[in-house]
């Protein structure tokens, strides 16, 4: 049985101590914004926040979130209210098809808490979440329109 704390709250888990953190995500405790894409940590539509640093939850065993603090982007938006970065996806309309979007919002997240002005080149170095649609030029405005914000 592991122990995980997930956007605030306390989750027992039963799953072999290497299983995935995202399927514990997803499959024992049913929030299922956080997507499975690629399997091997490159596509980053798996992302959540381990202690608030972004991380490839397809790769990391629950054995290594135990005691440590997971944000999912259910657990982003406080009370029905989005964060700037969440607000800037929806006013520059960056989805298309929208299922490497939960990963690009908490890897851009992690991003602006750590420098809060990123230039192009620290978006490009930071960002490696892959978007199979193409929109990354959507996503950039969005960057900087939540830094404005």
């Amino acid at each position: 049985m592991a122990k995980l704390n997930i956007n605030g709250k306390p989750y027992d888990v039963d799953v072999d101590p290497t299983t995935p953190l995202l399927w514990a995500i997803r499959e024992q405790v049913g929030l299922t914004g956080t997507k499975y894409g690629c399997g091997v940590a490159q596509c980053g539509a798996c992302t959540v926040h381990i202690d608030g640093s972004p991380v490839r939850s397809c790769v990391m065993p629950v054995s290594a979130a135990e005691g440590k603090k997971i944000t999912t982007i259910e657990g982003l938006a406080v009370n029905g209210v989005l964060t700037k970065v969440q607000k800037a996806w929806h006013d520059h309309e960056v989805p298309q098809c929208g299922y490497c979007q939960s990963g690009m919002i908490m890897a851009v997240t992690s991003l602006l808490n750590s420098k809060p002005k990123p230039t192009d080149a620290d978006i490009d170095a930071a960002i490696t979440n892959i978007c199979r649609c193409g929109t990354f030029q959507q996503v950039r405005e969005a960057i900087h329109a939540a830094v404005k914000a």
